[in-house]
């Protein structure tokens, strides 16, 4: 009796506890003789508990913590390192569960939350996965307590270590009538008052589970499907549509193409021939045969009236009251808990794009050749969903029907339809900062750290290839030199008329290049000039090896300008050759490696400990900066760029008359300080001097962030932030240098890359 009531923390206690109750209940008036009973049952057992279970597990927890310290940041020690400790907690929960079935009923209620049945048995299933996290944090919660306290009980757990602290022991009727009350209030406080921290507590930690071994993606996937642009709504009668001068009425849907033609009027694309042209033609596809006889001429259409009412109604919407605007927040914060999320595999997980693009004009990048053509509104009859067979299936529109349903788990799309301008699939995903999208992101920076590790190998190989015999070859090597050296995209195949007129390395033509056996001062030139993705000019004048350029004179030998420089070179030969050098290796597995070193190196070269905290954030922009040059990825200036740089420079100027004044004040504080020598002009003094230091602060912080931006006005840094350099990097650099991580990533950045916030220590190398 005294072993199972010393035990005191372990659950079967609370059945030995009621029987110990009913057998002193006639004993109890002598409280200080039970006392004394009771503390030496307590220390017999600790005695006993500490020899066995509580030893055990301490040396565990002991190795587990050691074993934490060590741990390499890659990805199969790291996983390795969970699985152990998760093992071993599954092994200690179940021999609980086989103490604690007496209180099974009581485990419920969780901090007021019913406990999912089905997440808890998840673990027990043969499917390669592992615990969700909250059976992790619940295991933990359940045995890093001294008196391995199970969580139903943790109210009864502190009240039993506060009983020890007292000189008194209370009774064991009055101790259960003392705990009901308080759980009530606690649960409340937890639900309502820390409402936040409970959900950054219970964040899904998936990076700490297994992946599937099968090639599925999800168990269990549900939603509601996508959210349709709402239907046309036709013109007042006021607003007319002219034809030749004269008004003329639209049928709906030639109307509604109108209005899409109309609300472009301002814009350059509707000066473009091709755009008019591809516009004209499909318009009058949408015409009834009356109005395609009388609509000849687009020269002839005046869409002002139009345009007009649009501005009009554009400028309402901006004059809104408070409360209409709360009204349509209201709605989209409607939809988006109903359409904005799905369930997988039993998380609730935020979808991307969940509303399906209204219809429109296609403008493309560059001078696309499709550009002005329809964008035609996607019906329910043009999506496929994919969902589980045993979900909840999303309800089409009444009326309506989905073109298909489909159960494909190997997939990560929710919904697809085709789109009319391309025939390209479009697909609805979910949000960046899902499990899904975080794995393949974590495996992208994965594979192009394997990729460090044979790099050497691989630049030696396409070193010699240069001497190959065979031209196809050396061709291969060359391409591969400049994917590696300049971070080229690969370049695809193209049917030409369909998309513009962009390349990439394998597609380079003889026009893109020129040869300089001598420029400025440096042998064997190339100078680079075309169109890459998105339209984006790539101008580069670069020396490169002797060999390369040697080879490269062979190749425009007997060509035209508009000839292939790599004529016996392709994509998909260039990725075949490149998975036999490696698993996994494609031309952007490169440009994810080269991008993330010289994050890595940049960031070495030039943080200095002793700058200050917007100094060092200066550095990583520069640093950042270096990457997306070596991308190319380059953006207009803003539209706003030059007012902001006036109002940064109007703050410049206002701070530094700031710092001149309170200099001034400080000298004449120290004069008066100087005259007097009492306390009262000491303390003056130091006043005067933190005002100086502060305001040389805040002058210096608008300073730097006004070369940032001057530096920052043409190149993009968000792209390779978000897509080319490894998180944990600059996850590595906030955390060695004490920068917080808010002044690196924003909020929906930092859900994104929660994985690497968690796993990414000081010490981190690429």
């Amino acid at each position: 009796m005294s072993g199972d009531y010393g035990h005191g923390g372990s659950q079967v206690n609370s059945g030995s506890k009621g029987s110990d109750t009913h057998k002193h209940k006639d004993k109890h008036k002598d409280k200080e003789h039970r006392h004394k009973d009771h503390k030496k049952d307590k220390e017999r057992e600790k005695l006993k508990h500490s020899n066995s279970e509580h030893k055990e597990y301490s040396e565990k927890k002991h190795k587990d913590k050691e074993k934490l310290k060590h741990s390499d940041s890659s990805s199969d020690k790291y996983r390795e390192k969970h699985k152990e400790k998760d093992k071993d907690k599954e092994r200690r929960r179940e021999e609980k569960i086989k103490l604690s079935h007496v209180d099974k009923p009581k485990k419920e209620k969780e901090n007021g939350f019913v406990s999912p049945a089905a997440i808890k048995s998840e673990p027990k299933e043969d499917n390669g996965f592992y615990p969700s996290p909250q059976h992790i944090k619940s295991s933990k919660r359940e045995y890093d307590d001294e008196e391995f306290e199970c969580k139903p009980k943790k109210v009864k757990t502190e009240h039993d270590k506060k009983a020890k602290k007292r000189k008194h022991e209370y009774e064991e009727d009055e101790e259960d009538e003392d705990i009901k009350p308080k759980k009530k209030t606690k649960d409340k406080k937890v639900t309502e008052g820390k409402k936040a921290k409970k959900e950054e507590e219970e964040k899904w930690k998936w990076w700490e589970e297994e992946r599937y071994t099968d090639g599925s993606k999800w168990r269990f996937l549900e939603h509601k499907g996508p959210v349709f642009a709402p239907p046309y709504e036709p013109l007042p009668d006021k607003v007319k549509f002219y034809y030749d001068g004269k008004p003329l009425k639209l049928s709906a849907p030639a109307e509604e193409v109108a209005t899409f033609f109309a609300k472009m009027l301002d814009h350059e694309y509707t000066t473009k021939d091709i755009f008019r042209k591809n516009f004209f033609k499909d318009w009058r596809k949408e015409m009834t045969s009356e109005e395609k006889s009388k609509i000849t001429d687009l020269n002839k259409c005046n869409f002002s009236d139009m345009n007009e009412y649009f501005k009009a109604q554009s400028e309402a919407r901006k004059q809104m009251s408070k409360e209409e605007k709360q009204k349509i927040k209201e709605e989209n914060e409607r939809l988006l808990q109903e359409y904005g999320f799905c369930i997988m595999d039993n998380h609730k997980e935020r979808i991307g794009n969940f509303r399906i693009e209204p219809p429109g004009l296609f403008r493309g990048r560059g001078d696309h050749p499709k550009m002005g053509m329809l964008k035609r509104r996607i019906r329910p009859e043009d999506i496929i969903i994919n969902c589980s067979k045993d979900s909840k299936h999303p309800k089409p529109p009444p009326g309506t029907k989905w073109k298909e349903v489909r159960y494909d788990n190997k997939v990560t799309w929710l919904a697809s339809w085709t789109e009319n301008i391309q025939g390209s699939i479009k697909y609805i995903m979910l949000n960046p900062s899902s499990r899904i999208k975080g794995e393949k992101d974590w495996q992208k920076y994965e594979t192009a750290r394997r990729l460090k590790k044979c790099v050497d190998r691989i630049r030696n190989q396409y070193r010699d290839d240069w001497k190959s015999k065979e031209m196809r070859i050396r061709q291969r090597a060359v391409a591969l030199y400049f994917i590696d050296k300049l971070a080229l995209r690969a370049g695809n195949e193209k049917e030409e008329g369909e998309t513009a007129d962009t390349v990439g390395c394998c597609s380079l033509r003889v026009e893109h290049i020129k040869l300089y056996p001598k420029m400025d001062d440096q042998e064997y030139v190339v100078e680079f000039d075309f169109l890459g993705k998105d339209s984006i000019r790539y101008y580069n004048k670069i020396p490169v090896e002797k060999r390369v350029f040697k080879n490269l004179q062979l190749f425009l030998e007997n060509k035209q300008p508009e000839d292939d420089l790599f004529d016996r070179l392709n994509t998909s030969i260039l990725n075949k050759h490149l998975q036999e050098l490696m698993d996994g290796l494609t031309a952007k597995v490169f440009r994810t490696y080269n991008a993330s070193i010289t994050l890595q190196q940049q960031l070495k070269e030039l943080t200095c400990s002793d700058d200050s905290i917007p100094a060092k954030i200066l550095s990583y922009n520069r640093a950042n900066r270096a990457v997306a040059i070596l991308c190319n990825h380059q953006r207009a200036p803003p539209k706003t760029f030059e007012k902001s740089m006036q109002n940064l420079q109007t703050k410049i100027d206002e701070k530094q008359n700031q710092l001149s004044a309170a200099r001034k004040q400080l000298k004449a504080a120290k004069a008066d300080h100087k005259a007097s020598h009492d306390d009262k002009s000491k303390k003056a003094v130091e006043v005067k001097r933190k005002a100086v230091q502060r305001i040389e602060e805040q002058l210096m912080k608008l300073q730097v962030q006004a070369t940032d931006r001057e530096e920052n006005k043409q190149i993009a840094l968000g792209t390779s932030k978000l897509n080319y350099l490894d998180p944990r990097i600059s996850v590595a650099w906030c955390k060695k240098w004490d920068i917080p991580i808010e002044k690196i990533y924003n909020k929906t950045q930092r859900e994104k890359f929660a994985w690497a916030i968690d796993m990414a220590e000081k010490d981190y190398e690429f």
